[in-house]
């Protein structure tokens, strides 16, 4: 069996791709081989989500153009059994150049609002895994399944053992700011106007993105000796990100589909700031945990230093902090990435389709 994963442009595509690829490594089932590493093919397009009016909107078209054949050349040479593509704009020429193939394709989409990549495709998918129920809804496809986003195994982390290689005292309270791969600046600015008070009240893991990373050392600098120590940025944190979910007692960040599935495996209570841009989608995103009790939620406008110490003074309350870390976990689908590996094998296979009920069972953490 050989399985082709299409997905790129953000962390938000690739992680969740990654996740399902080391699900299906470990499926004794599935017949694959670990290979030291994943080999990677790139196509010619790039994103399009190009807004002005700039020499992209005429090499846009010609280079997804270009794709659709690059990406037919790969699979005819690879010749998988399957395709699995976590959506955007890749996932258009996969799509187009698997359907005259024969090769089923499985598409992940993260968003409650899909994105118009996968509007125009979806039904060239032999099945659609959704992380929102709103998402299936808003598509024509042959069978969506509502998996969750795939992400990192939530299990395999210990909070007291995650506690101890970050350096936090067991009686410390941690505050994780994670502004996501893409647009930082607002919460590294939000951060360097309330670090003298937070690290007064709590510790601080601060993922800055490579461009915030100098300023966020320099703001660390400047503190009092005695509290430097309780400010940690990080450019990225890559494995250690789950030791930082698992040892973290509040997040604040995007409201990415990962961000927002690892919080709420992990029960991690969120104070999420929407990305105010791509159609909105982090907004509905946001709006689904927030109205199950488990995150809240502060416009990208409205985020600045002192929205940033309102979020932290949650810290100070137990009883809700408990609230919506239990609020977290009722929606959590810590198994998604099984859920989704499931589909991939059904699609390889050619058997029949997990029911809903299945894949809402692995999804939830029953196992595969």
């Amino acid at each position: 069996m050989r399985v082709v994963i299409a997905g790129g442009g953000t962390g938000g595509h690739i992680y969740p791709a990654l996740a399902v690829a080391r699900s299906l490594r470990a499926r004794p089932e599935s017949g694959l081989v670990p290979p030291a590493g994943i080999p990677l093919h790139r196509l010619a397009l790039r994103s399009l989500r190009t807004v002005d009016r700039d020499l992209h909107l005429v090499l846009d078209p010609l280079r997804l153009a270009a794709s659709v054949p690059q990406a037919a050349a790969l699979l005819a040479r690879v010749r998988p059994t399957a395709v699995f593509t976590t959506g955007g704009y890749v996932a258009i020429p996969v799509l187009l150049a698997a359907r005259p193939l024969g090769i089923p394709v499985v598409l992940w989409e993260g968003n409650a609002i899909p994105g118009r990549s996968v509007r125009a495709t979806a039904r060239l998918a032999a099945a659609v895994a959704v992380s929102f129920d709103e998402t299936c809804r808003a598509l024509r496809a042959q069978r969506c399944y509502r998996t969750g986003t795939p992400i990192r195994d939530p299990g395999a982390v210990d909070r007291a053992a995650a506690r101890a290689r970050l350096g936090i005292p067991a009686d410390g309270r941690l505050l994780l700011v994670f502004g996501g791969s893409q647009a930082v600046r607002r919460f590294s600015a939000a951060v360097t106007g309330a670090l003298p008070r937070l690290v007064e009240r709590t510790w601080v893991l601060h993922v800055t993105g490579d461009a915030g990373y100098a300023g966020a050392l320099a703001d660390r600098e400047a503190l009092p000796p005695a509290s430097r120590g309780r400010y940690r940025p990080a450019a990225f944190l890559a494995d250690d990100m789950a030791d930082a979910l698992a040892a973290a007692d509040l997040l604040v960040g995007r409201a990415g589909s990962s961000t927002l599935a690892e919080a709420a495996a992990f029960g991690l209570p969120l104070v999420c700031v929407p990305y105010p841009h791509a159609a909105g989608h982090q907004r509905a995103n946001a709006r689904i945990l927030v109205e199950a009790g488990a995150a809240r939620l502060v416009a990208d406008e409205a985020f600045n230093a002192e929205a940033l110490l309102d979020a932290a003074a949650l810290l100070d309350e137990p009883d809700a902090l408990a609230t919506m870390r239990a609020a977290a976990l009722a929606i959590g689908r810590p198994g998604a990435a099984d859920a989704v590996a499931a589909l991939v094998l059904a699609a390889a296979e050619r058997r029949s389709w997990p029911g809903p009920a299945e894949v809402e069972r692995i999804a939830r953490g029953a196992g595969a």
